[in-house]
């Protein structure tokens, strides 16, 4: 099945929904900032007041000359466990002030909202991701980036240089053969690394010695409590059942999967399922669950 996109294969949705998801998203937006409060700092507790993008502090304030110092435990406030490529990519908006950078974070996160359903399940998807937006994490850009990566395989240099762990979704091209598109992944991706190390070179073994003191840690009370040993080898043999009859709506899942962690918020990446599917194929599978639904109930 090639890419269809959620636009390109639209449910039937009435004009007031998509102006209701529109609404929302502004509201969402509005809120976030508002109550990005930038007086809490990465050392102070939560002090049980509504705090929203707590995630985004971790792509903001860098030190370029030192870019993980105070940084490393990646449960803390303000953690920085991803690659030096990433703050790079980070820069122009770390120029900014802290409201103005939420204000900018927030909108990618909801236009990566828009791109992942279309107008005609923005409403949806909105509802879905709202917790992630509202902290601020990058779950909703690697399901982008996920589903950008069928066409585009360069993109999968995100997850692997963010969260390293998704980038078994690359197995979707090796068991399928598909060495083109698997050396255009990691080539793009060494080609980043290079440029990135040339310009910090330093910076690249920190974040190796960062990556050595976080390994086995798992999530916070924020995470579903299931280690990446149980969860890791699920979403390698989903991965690989989908690759073997086409069904490519499971690689952004086996990614979920394989995360690092598995924060609530992470689930936001099953939207990504929605343009990698057609409508029929949702509805067969919407029945299907339904009557196992129901007769579970009967029983």
């Amino acid at each position: 099945m090639g890419f269809v996109s959620a636009a390109a294969n639209p449910p039937r949705r009435t004009d007031p929904w998509r102006l209701a998801g529109l609404v929302l998203a502004a509201v969402i937006w509005v809120l976030v900032i508002a109550w990005s409060d930038p007086s809490v700092q990465a050392t102070q507790p939560w002090n049980g007041q509504p705090v929203t993008a707590q995630d985004a502090r971790s792509y903001y304030g860098f030190n370029y000359a030192d870019l993980y110092a105070g940084r490393t435990d990646w449960n803390g406030i303000a953690a920085y466990p991803y690659s030096p490529a990433f703050a790079q990519l980070l820069f122009p908006l770390n120029l900014l002030p802290w409201p103005l950078f939420v204000a900018a974070w927030t909108a990618i996160l909801i236009g990566a909202v828009w791109l992942l359903t279309g107008p005609d399940y923005f409403l949806l998807g909105l509802a879905v991701g709202a917790m992630e937006i509202a902290g601020g994490n990058v779950s909703l850009l690697l399901a982008l980036a996920i589903v950008k990566g069928f066409r585009h395989p360069w993109a999968w240099a995100f997850p692997l240089l963010t969260k390293i762990t998704p980038g078994v979704g690359l197995l979707w091209f090796a068991l399928r053969r598909e060495w083109r598109q698997l050396a255009v992944a990691l080539g793009a991706t060494a080609a980043v690394v290079a440029v990135s190390w040339l310009l910090m070179p330093r910076a690249w073994g920190d974040w190796i010695d960062v990556l050595r003191a976080n390994t086995g840690k798992g999530g916070t009370w924020a995470a579903i409590p299931i280690p990446l040993i149980v969860r890791g080898p699920v979403g390698v043999l989903l991965i690989a059942w989908g690759a073997r009859r086409d069904q490519r709506w499971t690689v952004p899942v086996g990614a979920m999967l394989a995360l690092p962690a598995l924060w609530y918020g992470s689930l936001s990446i099953l939207l990504a399922v929605i343009p990698l599917t057609t409508r029929e194929e949702r509805a067969r599978a919407w029945a299907r669950l339904s009557g196992r639904a129901r007769r579970g109930a009967a029983a």
